[in-house]
């Protein structure tokens, strides 16, 4: 039998801490409803959920973490600004890492702020990483807003940019639709074939799927309008490509950032808030010198993160996922905020993973 004892009493420890420093404590449920929040998670995530079914309350699932019903919380009835805690199990499934727990402690720390949200992601961070002080992780940041930035600002049509942005979290995705929309990969044959043809579904068949045949059409036209559309320039496509490779200690790669910014003005708003950023961290003693950033980071992670990531990793484990996680997330608020939104950032501590590797001691 695993001993839960010691993990349970970390958690307790890390929530208590959390509560000193102005937090309040909550205590999302364990089951929630399916057909409201499953869909706020990434592909990840939702694939990895314990579904089940209710007779009275319809399918609901196992929480796979606490933002979103923290999220649901606070936007039904919290005061602003607020600052939550909670310790508690996570349940996900593994069928690609079995060795891996199916269920497991998560400790958080999330801030809804609209008077300083910069501020906030920096308190966020340097909560997280002082608690974890002790095991000497290596701490990494990135900035989903710099991309979404880029991509809004391209001279290309809104279908086109609403496709990037959708797959932003799906790096190989995301390089096809780049390759196709800038001309460098070709258009795959049966996709030609299909726009060639006089009459797409002269020779469909009988319609036996979800989708009519004025949906079809309509995805026909959305087609063919795409491939009409000049290609992205090369310029732009070498831009997106450097900002991608921006992996640099934070000033060293803000100032990569600010040159690219000189061509690529849509991210000048991202960057003046990663500035902003890292003279609140400097504030609150993070060293900006050894605290690394890196563009991509944070692409496979929870699709609602929509700007400032961090992570905080064992260098000498690569088989074990983060110790800590977090992120901004104010998409999601809006979500649920039946039309109401709040700047928000959090991040979850795993304790079994602190006692896996050492403890705090």
């Amino acid at each position: 039998m695993i001993d839960r004892s010691a993990p349970r009493k970390l958690a307790a420890e890390l929530r208590a801490q959390f509560e000193a420093q102005g937090a309040v404590s909550v205590e999302p449920p364990f089951l929630l409803p399916a057909d409201k929040l499953l869909d706020l998670y990434g592909e990840d995530i939702r694939g990895r959920a314990y579904v089940t079914s209710d007779p009275a309350r319809g399918e609901m699932f196992m929480r796979p973490d606490f933002t979103v019903p923290v999220v649901e919380m606070h936007m039904a009835q919290g005061a602003e600004p607020a600052r939550y805690t909670y310790a508690g199990e996570v349940f996900r499934r593994q069928e690609e890492n079995p060795d891996r727990a199916i269920e497991y402690l998560q400790v958080g720390y999330e801030v809804f702020d609209r008077a300083d949200p910069v501020g906030a992601e920096a308190e966020v961070f340097a909560r997280i990483a002082t608690a974890l002080k002790p095991m000497g992780l290596k701490a990494v940041t990135g900035d989903i807003g710099l991309l979404r930035a880029a991509i809004e600002g391209l001279e290309t049509t809104e279908r086109r940019k609403a496709a990037l942005l959708r797959h932003i979290w799906h790096p190989r995705r995301f390089r096809a639709l780049l390759d196709r929309f800038s001309g460098r990969a070709p258009v795959p044959a049966a996709r030609a074939a299909l726009l060639s043809a006089a009459d797409p579904l002269a020779h469909a068949g009988p319609m036996i799927g979800l989708r009519s045949a004025a949906e079809i059409e309509g995805r026909i036209a959305a087609l063919k309008e795409d491939a009409a559309t000049a290609p992205i320039s090369e310029r732009e496509l070498e831009l997106i490509e450097a900002l991608l490779d921006v992996r640099e200690t934070v000033p060293f790669a803000l100032e990569q950032l600010r040159d690219l910014a000189v061509d690529l003005p849509a991210i000048n708003d991202a960057v003046g808030r990663m500035a902003a950023r890292s003279a609140a961290l400097e504030k609150l003693g993070v060293s900006l010198e050894t605290l690394e950033f890196e563009a991509t980071y944070g692409r496979t992670s929870m699709e609602y993160y929509d700007g400032f990531v961090f992570g905080l990793i064992a260098e000498d484990r690569p088989d074990l996922p983060p110790v800590a996680t977090g992120g901004r997330y104010d998409a999601l608020t809006s979500k649920l905020g039946q039309g109401r939104e709040i700047p928000a950032v959090g991040g979850v501590i795993r304790p079994g993973l602190v006692l896996d590797l050492g403890g705090l001691s």
